[in-house]
């Protein structure tokens, strides 16, 4: 059985959904191996997950938790991710350098969908994976049910390593179908032998692992086959392999809360958790680096990056060279303790540290260690936002501060975008839900003193004619020496949608000189500009066929004046019909929830374009649908309410159509 590289550290993510118990199982970890004090109630002495005022608020993680601890020798790494969908982008960097992530389960067979969001990543980034199951001193009902509830949400089989022992409904202990021993839920008690009454019960489970990790050994199917007994060495030798290979997903139960099954957890990982090289080969590191997890801002410390060490040690003051080529020194190295940072010489191959004085580090990136730049393996996908917020300070002394703040939080959190739009003249912040930016705008009052106003923001919509017609203007103004004098006929009419704006001219007899036909063009463009319901004007063709011209009073000015008196001209005439922006959606749902979702949107004025099964999620639903985008902005939060917090979109600009009735009353 495999145990890591002298010196080296493994690094662990906690996974799950949120509400499992991630944080209180890196808390049990942490306990269980001495790394923080036990207070007399069996509770930690001191707050290492979820420690922010912003976690606490929320009640659940909602950034990365990073802490360590030793066992039976061995340095381990561990980070506790956030579970909700709002705050995953913190995952998006993190995720593919760990070396092994624990995904934690409730017992409850209906929650067991929430497990697919995480294990189809996992599955994606080719990082292996156990899973956990939490709070089993809770659980009711058969093991059997739940694990046929999980055995879906999973594309790799899942193997039980252990089977619960049960004292009427509640679970008292476990057996371990490796180890062929049972151990109860009473802490420090040693191993015992396996009950008699259960012994038919763990011969059957056993054989049925056994089945499921031969499907992947040729060997050992063979002796199963001939009845031949396989040893323990190599069904560990086996359990490890395809768990490192992705082609298993072990299974363990415990409780984190009572400490239940957590050493045994632990000892799992020390023999089984693949070294450190495997996840730097998977980044794309190559000889020595730092792989940044996340940039952040620590108060008076600056901005940090959270690095993982790969290759050799990192030293403090060491040269790191940016994939852009530009070099730069490790400012101070820390040991990260939850909230705590406590001041290192070095950090160990494999080991999670941050990093001082690196202000051009952003996650996802290679700071390597010798001396060429690294560019790694393909960036991470860019999460798309799916709810925003135009907002502004609420006092204008701080426009400059707000505008440096939100900077670094958006340098922080991958899944913010911030953008300016020019029509609306509104600041956009987007992100991955209402909660997300709330999030951020709770941020930006504790650490940075920035209050914000916030509004819902503006629809693009458009005008455009009603019908064709012939438009003739003249301007004409004369207030002492050269006047301003010029006569335009314009021919205008409507467009097929998304045509946008074409201008032409068919004027004979140099009626309008030619050097003047550009300004009678700029005139109509600033006409366009804004229609008579207030909006910009669209999907429709001028053509300047006459004019009329003086000798002294005509000009540029003037003709860009009269170009833009007849197109205004022309719309009030021919009146105009407001046009909406169409998204093109594409909507995820578990299938369950799907009939429900494809009622949402047509509540919402959406039209469902088709419905199929979403490729490679069991159980899942594509819904291909267009909404208008004035529609959208609550949806995430409504597709949510519906599928359990499983529910995302994709939203694409496909087209504009008309609005009539009461919504283009209110636009």
């Amino acid at each position: 059985m495999p145990i890591q590289s002298a010196g080296s550290v493994r690094a662990l993510a906690l996974v799950g959904p949120t509400n499992s118990g991630k944080t209180t199982l890196m808390e049990a970890l942490l306990l269980a191996t001495g790394a923080v004090e036990r207070r007399p109630d069996g509770a930690a002495a001191e707050k290492i997950g979820d420690a922010s005022p912003e976690a606490r608020a929320h009640g659940h993680s909602v950034e990365l938790n990073l802490a360590d601890f030793e066992f039976m020798g061995d340095r381990y790494a561990v980070i506790d991710c956030p579970g909700s969908l709002e705050f995953c982008a913190d995952l998006d960097a993190a995720l593919p350098a760990v070396d092994l992530a624990v995904v934690v389960a409730e017992p409850d067979p209906a929650k067991a969908a929430l497990l697919q969001p995480t294990l189809r990543d996992l599955e994606r980034l080719g990082v292996p994976h156990a899973l956990f199951v939490n709070k089993m001193d809770q659980a009711r009902g058969s093991l059997q049910e739940l694990l046929d509830a999980l055995a879906p949400v999973s594309n790799a089989p899942l193997v039980a390593r252990q089977i619960p022992i049960l004292e009427g409904e509640r679970v008292s202990g476990y057996i371990d179908l490796a180890l062929e021993r049972a151990f109860v839920y009473r802490p420090g008690e040693p191993a015992v032998e396996i009950p008699p009454e259960l012994r038919e019960t763990e011969t059957n489970a056993r054989f049925h692992m056994l089945e499921q990790i031969a499907d992947f050994d040729d060997e050992l199917l063979e002796q199963l086959l001939s009845d031949m007994t396989p040893s323990r060495d190599a069904v560990f030798t086996d359990l490890v392999r395809e768990m490192n290979q992705g082609q298993i997903v072990p299974v363990f139960f415990g409780s984190a809360h009572n400490g239940f099954g957590v050493r045994r957890l632990l000892k799992a990982l020390r023999h089984e958790a693949p070294l450190p090289e495997r996840a730097a080969a998977r980044l794309g590191v190559e000889g020595a680096g730092a792989y940044v997890l996340k940039a952040a801002y620590a108060g008076q410390s600056g901005k940090m990056a959270y690095a993982r060490v790969f290759g050799r040690k990192l030293e403090d003051g060491a040269e790191l060279v940016l994939p852009t080529g530009d070099r730069c020194r490790a400012g101070g190295l820390s040991a990260v303790q939850g909230p705590s940072l406590k001041k290192i010489a070095a950090a160990a191959p494999g080991d999670i540290c941050a990093i001082g004085k690196v202000e051009q580090a952003q996650a996802g990136q290679i700071l390597s260690l010798t001396g060429q730049p690294q560019a790694g393996a393909a960036a991470h996908p860019v999460r798309r936002p799916l709810f925003a917020v135009a907002l502004a300070a609420k006092a204008r002394k701080d426009d400059v501060r707000l505008s440096g703040a939100l900077g670094k939080l958006i340098e922080e959190d991958t899944g913010l975008s911030l953008t300016h739009d020019a029509e609306s003249r509104q600041v956009l912040l987007a992100g991955q839900g209402e909660g997300h930016l709330r999030l951020a705008l709770e941020r930006l009052k504790r650490r940075f003193g920035v209050e914000i106003d916030t509004e819902q923001p503006k629809t693009a919509y458009r005008e455009t004619l009603q019908r064709a017609l012939t438009q003739r203007a003249r301007h004409k103004k004369q207030s002492g020496g050269h006047g301003q004098f010029a006569d335009v006929t314009i021919e205008v009419k409507p467009l097929p949608r998304g045509s946008g704006f074409v201008f032409q001219q068919k004027v004979v007899g140099g009626a309008v000189p030619k050097h003047w036909i550009p300004a009678v063009e700029a005139g109509v463009r600033d006409g366009l500009a804004k229609g008579p319901l207030g909006y910009p004007v669209t999907d429709l063709e001028v053509t300047l066929v006459d004019g009329q011209t003086h000798s002294v009073d005509s000009s540029e000015m003037a003709f860009r004046t009269v170009g833009r008196l007849a197109i205004e001209d022309a719309l009030k005439a021919s009146g105009t019909i407001l046009l909406e922006p169409i998204e093109k959606l594409v909507v995820y749902s578990p299938s369950p929830s799907a009939s429900n979702v494809t009622s949402a949107l047509t509540a919402r004025r959406g039209q469902i374009l088709g419905l199929g099964p979403r490729e490679d999620w069991r159980g899942w639903e594509r819904i291909e649908a267009y909404l208008p985008q004035s529609e959208r902005q609550q949806l995430i939060a409504e597709l949510r309410g519906l599928t359990q917090g499983l529910g995302a979109f994709e939203a694409d600009f496909d087209h504009m159509a008309e609005l009539t009735g009461r919504q283009a009353a209110r636009a």
